[in-house]
Formats: C-alpha cells, structure tokens, sequence
C-alpha cells in the first residue's frame, strides 16, 4: 500500500477528463486513467508520467455497470486504497422531447446518472477503510437551468446534485466529501467545430465575454478533492464564467 493518494477519473481520454487527470497527477496523486478506449489512455498515462507524475490506464465501458463496479473495486484492491473518485464520463444525444425516443432517454440518464451511482457505490467502501474520501460528480449548468433539446441530459445532470446531496450527507461522518462541479460552455473537441454565431452568441451572455477550458474545470475539481476542502460537501460549483447569473 502507497501513502500516495489515488484518484480514478472517469472520461480521461480527452476533453475535461484528461485536463482533470494531468492536474490531479500535477497535484501528487496516483491517476487511474478511466476511458473506453485504452489506446489513447495508455499515451495520457505515458504523458503523465513523463511529466514526472504518476498515472495507470484502465479501459471500461461505464454504461456496463457491472464493468464499473469491478474497475472501482479492482483499482481499490490494486493499490491498497482508494481517495479521489472523479465521474466525469458522460454523453449527449440530444433531441426535442417530441422527438426523443425512449432509447434516447434511458442511455443518457444510464450512463451520466446511473453508472456515478454504481461508481459512488463501489468507492464508498474502500474509501470508508481508508478513513478518507473525495468524490466530484461533473455535473453541467443544463442541470441547473435546462436547455432545449437536452431534456434526458440535464434531466440526468440534475440528478447528479441530488445524488450527490444526499450521498454528502450519508458520509460525511466517515470524512468523506462529494460535491458536484458543473461547467459551463467549455472548449472542446465537442465544441470547437460550433458555428461562429453560435459560439459569439454564448459569449454575449456569459459575464467574462469569453469561453472555458478544460483546465478552468480541473482547478475547481483540484480544490474540492483536495484535503484543505474538508468543510466543503453537497456542493454544486458552477464554473461558468457567470453564465447562470444570466
């Protein structure tokens, strides 16, 4: 067993997971590298650990929930512990409610709500041994305020601050935190190739002018999975440069 704290992140191989895994890894922690592709969790692991961090990979299908309950419970028994849990995979597939199928519906809240429960579930122990836990949940502002379109996703991101509430007050008693942080409009591959309008339109109501980056979301999962937030849980942080002031 290491004294060095372990994280596992969920949705590492890009975007807002992979700037969370190299700040956690920046931050002295042991990264499990969480994705369904092991190709490219292999090279984030490897460019980690070039960077002087420490890091693993672990392909897993989240929408398997019996993959995820052994891939938490395997990364606990493998290093001996389990700090951090980090449930950042997620999907979209967007579609007015009058159009949206019932296939649409249940792979969504599936995926982005159920498997952080199983996820939540399996870490509780091993965290609860360990006299110390941190879980972030990524939940998103279309939790917070809706979206058109997105009836499934922000139905499963407001979940997700339910969820954590609740789990918050379960654990609390075992030092073990969970809080959610919710992005806003993020750059990313998913978002770059967005009409200009659309992109200059968003900027016109977010309060800095200006979009996120992935690294705008680590820095507040940095802090919240940190031992200095040990007086923080239940808690939705929105970073979003003040979009849902709007």
């Amino acid at each position: 067993m290491t004294d060095q704290r372990v994280a596992i992140v969920t949705g590492a191989s890009r975007g807002i997971g992979r700037a969370i895994a190299k700040r956690l890894a920046a931050d002295g922690r042991h990264v499990v590298c969480v994705s369904r592709s092991q190709g490219p969790l292999d090279e984030l692991a490897a460019e980690i650990q070039a960077d002087g961090g420490a890091a693993s990979a672990v392909a897993c299908d989240i929408s398997d929930f019996t993959a995820v309950a052994a891939m938490v419970e395997g990364v606990a028994k493998d290093h001996g512990r389990l700090d951090i849990l980090v449930n950042n995979a997620g999907i979209t597939k967007d579609n007015l409610i009058l159009r949206m199928s019932d296939e649409e519906w249940d792979d969504v809240i599936n995926t982005n709500l159920k498997s952080v429960f199983v996820a939540c579930r399996s870490a509780a122990r091993p965290m609860m041994r360990g006299k110390f836990g941190r879980i972030c949940n990524i939940a998103s502002t279309s939790g917070l305020v809706g979206n058109a379109g997105q009836a499934n996703y922000a139905a499963a991101k407001s979940g997700l601050t339910g969820f954590t509430k609740s789990i918050a007050r379960e654990l609390g008693k075992k030092n073990i935190t969970a809080n959610c942080v919710a992005p806003g409009f993020i750059e990313t591959d998913m978002t770059k190739d967005l009409p200009v309008a659309v992109t200059d339109h968003v900027k016109s109501v977010i309060s800095t002018r200006e979009l996120g980056q992935p690294e705008d979301i680590a820095a507040a999962v940095s802090y919240v999975t940190s031992d200095e937030a040990k007086f923080i849980t239940g808690q939705t942080i929105a970073v979003d440069g003040g979009m849902t002031m709007c």
